[in-house]
């Protein structure tokens, strides 16, 4: 008589998850606010709904993943910013409407469950939230064999925050004559990474442990896995003073695709090119190429994020943002165009 199968005989070992699981808990814990009323495991995440100084609150929530940056962290076997990079990720895209995050959720996928990689992905999350003053309240890490490769993994994350309604920003605080100021991205962040690794591994033939002269030392895993940084310290405060009309997150459309999302109709925008690029950016346009129309629509190019400020209020915002560490810079002006223009300097 033929033994049954079980599930470990599927691909799915469920011993490994429950290791998972004890592996992350000390860093899910240490994320934890007073207004988190529920520990590990159970069914739903319970949050407190209490706003302290915020009259009417409301919630903003986004989504998102960072792409095949994961695949750049396999090459190298090294999980331990991508949690980063995808609470960053999503902070920043809430703090566009001007929320501060809440809590956070994520999700991993996988072919074949390692526990401590998942427990590595899961610190590189806990430790962004607590940068963040957000908490990790829960989450899912599925093993899905035959759907993934063994050793590939997958995570996304859906956070949530809070903005009093007076401190929301919509596209109708935005109109022509207002400035827009750059501030520096750290690299890629999370967009681009399949034209950056068919050009760098596919076509230039490179390694990840390579260190080409343009990347002043470092190599290529290093500058691709730089991680996606969070801009609420600097930027937060600007909101609460109602200092920012407009808040546009650079990720995946670059600027162009990006800087239309807070723009109404009928109002543009001339960007004056001239700011500092990573030199990555410049690599990968040259081994591939890739015409500077495509490298604006592929790339964020050095920009991280852009807010579109009043004329008036725009010298005590750069000196705001200079006194919280940044190194903000011109990036152009919104107009009646109605189009979004590049000129170059």
């Amino acid at each position: 008589m033929t033994e049954g199968l079980d599930y470990r005989a599927a691909g799915v070992d469920v011993d490994e998850g429950e290791r998972a699981v004890q592996l992350m808990k000390a860093s899910v814990r240490q994320t934890f606010t007073p207004r988190v009323l529920s520990d590990l495991g159970s069914f739903g995440g319970l949050f407190r709904a209490e706003f302290p100084g915020i009259s009417r609150p409301i919630l903003v929530a986004s989504t998102d993943g960072v792409g095949t940056k994961l695949k750049v962290a396999a090459m190298v076997g090294d999980y331990s910013t991508v949690g980063m990079d995808l609470v960053n990720h999503c902070v920043n895209d809430i703090l566009a409407q001007g929320a501060e995050p809440l809590f956070f959720l994520d999700y991993i996928a996988c072919g074949s469950l390692d526990s401590r990689t998942a427990a590595v992905i899961v610190s590189g999350m806990a430790s962004a939230c607590r940068e963040n003053g957000c908490a990790l309240l829960g989450g899912e890490t599925a093993e899905m064999p035959g759907f993934y490769s063994p050793g590939d993994y997958d995570v996304a994350g859906t956070i949530v925050g809070v903005v009093d309604e007076c401190s929301l920003i919509t596209n109708d605080r935005v109109g022509p004559g207002m400035s827009l100021i750059g501030l520096p991205s750290t690299g890629l962040h999370t967009n681009g990474y399949s034209l950056a690794r068919k050009v760098l591994f596919d076509l230039a033939g490179m390694s990840p442990g390579d260190r080409p002269a343009e990347l002043g030392g470092g190599t290529v895993a290093e500058v691709l896995l730089a991680v996606h940084r969070s801009y609420l310290g600097a930027v937060a405060p600007l909101v609460r003073r109602g200092l920012v009309g407009g808040i546009c997150h650079v990720t995946g459309g670059g600027i162009p695709g990006n800087l239309c999302r807070i723009l109404p109709p009928g109002c543009g925008a001339e960007i004056r090119e001239g700011w500092e690029e990573p030199p990555v950016f410049g690599l990968i346009g040259r081994l591939g190429g890739i015409p500077r129309e495509e490298m604006r629509r592929a790339f964020n190019l050095g920009v991280g994020i852009i807010l579109a400020v009043d004329s008036g209020n725009e010298e005590e915002v750069l000196g705001m943002l200079r006194d919280a560490g940044e190194t903000p810079f011109p990036v152009g002006g919104t107009d009646s165009s109605g189009t979004i223009k590049f000129k170059p300097v």
